[in-house]
């Protein structure tokens, strides 16, 4: 017999997330970005909340739309007070049937909240070992687009800090100086000590991609994210069919929230790799469907978050620790952000893990 959740209310609040520094994108340079924190209350146990967070990426996101905030609202109000199945599928359906998938990162803060609410408000979405055991999960050290020097610098920080996976940014200068700055990480450290990943983020023509990949290749790199725009999936399958260098899907992934569309996509492509962020692809559910298809398909894949606060990669993190992974995952942006919510996250030698002597922001609790 299904069991329910009697939610008395949905809520939210807005956060402004205030970078540390300048961050460079393939579509503009974020200072800040606005977050929504959705809280979900049982009429069972009033004082115990489960919590979530929407937050589209400006200029990629599908639901980066002027009256996000007034469709939250909405939903909110049109939830509150309704039944849902107290279970973890139970959940992750309701969710899928209810708020439309045109609001992806709204799918995934209702995903997260609720899940938070069945495991007792305690920011625990899954049974998984990061939240349970303390397991740390690797992860790669983003190197943000900029000048050369402000590049070399990152480099040079993430390697003092123990990373052995380095992820660089590509598309905002010079693509040989780009090309300069993996040598000089080459030159002191072999793909068997540093592992180089870069993104394009759709950067490259496509008729200037293969000369590039060919070059990128002298690199030893592990893999390239989207090396040309989304959308030209003739072009991207040619690629990943000749490629001197792994091909990982990121932006391509957006927007298709069909199960026999993700199925098209990757056979028609055949990428060594996808990238998966839930914000942006529909939730936990949504990413559930890719990463199956992907291991039907013997295609690789992992996770990486899409700039949320530390309540939004709690979530990612659990959701990554249900996998079995051995891969460096993109799980360190919690860094990025002078006025992030306190939390147990830490992030040591290139490994994220969940510190249970540490705790969460108050009102977060």
């Amino acid at each position: 017999m299904t069991e329910y959740f009697h939610i008395t209310k949905f809520n939210y609040l807005p956060h402004h997330l205030r970078f540390r520094f300048d961050a460079g994108t393939s579509r503009g340079v974020l200072k800040s970005k606005t977050t929504f924190f959705l809280s979900a209350h049982e009429a069972e146990n009033p004082k115990v909340k489960g919590w979530g967070e929407a937050a589209p990426l400006p200029k990629l996101s599908v639901d980066d739309i002027p009256d996000f905030e007034i469709q939250l609202s909405n939903l909110c109000a049109k939830f509150s007070g309704n039944d849902i199945p107290k279970s973890e599928q139970g959940i992750l359906n309701w969710v899928s049937d209810n708020i439309p998938a045109e609001l992806p990162s709204i799918r995934f803060a209702f995903e997260v909240a609720l899940l938070d609410l069945f495991w007792g408000g305690r920011k625990k979405i899954f049974e998984n070992a990061f939240f349970d055991n303390e397991k740390s999960i690797p992860i790669n050290g983003l190197i943000w687009m900029g000048d050369r020097d402000f590049m070399l610098q990152q480099i040079d920080k993430k390697i003092a800090e123990g990373y052995d996976c380095i992820k660089m940014k590509i598309g905002a200068i010079d693509f040989d100086q780009e090309c300069e700055l993996l040598e000089y990480i080459r030159n002191s450290f072999s793909q068997e000590k540093i592992t180089l990943r870069v993104d394009a983020n759709g950067a490259f023509s496509a008729e200037e991609a293969m000369k590039k990949l060919e070059k990128l290749a002298q690199f030893d790199l592990h893999s390239i994210e989207q090396p040309i725009r989304q959308g030209q999936s003739k072009a991207m399958a040619e690629l990943c069919k000749q490629t001197p260098l792994p091909i990982a899907l990121d932006e391509e992934l957006i927007n298709l929230s069909e199960y026999a569309e993700k199925k098209k996509l990757l056979e028609q492509i055949m990428p060594q790799y996808i990238i998966l962020k839930p914000t942006l692809l529909g939730g936990i559910k949504a990413s559930k469907e890719w990463i199956d298809l992907a291991e039907e398909l013997g295609i690789g894949w992992w996770m990486t978050s899409a700039l949320e606060s530390n309540i939004g990669l709690n979530a990612i993190a659990q959701f990554t620790s249900t996998y079995h992974i051995s891969m460096p995952q993109g799980l360190g942006t919690g860094q990025l952000y002078h006025n992030n919510i306190d939390s147990p996250l830490r992030i040591d030698n290139g490994f994220i893990f969940y510190d249970h002597n540490k705790n969460w922001s108050e009102g977060m609790c």
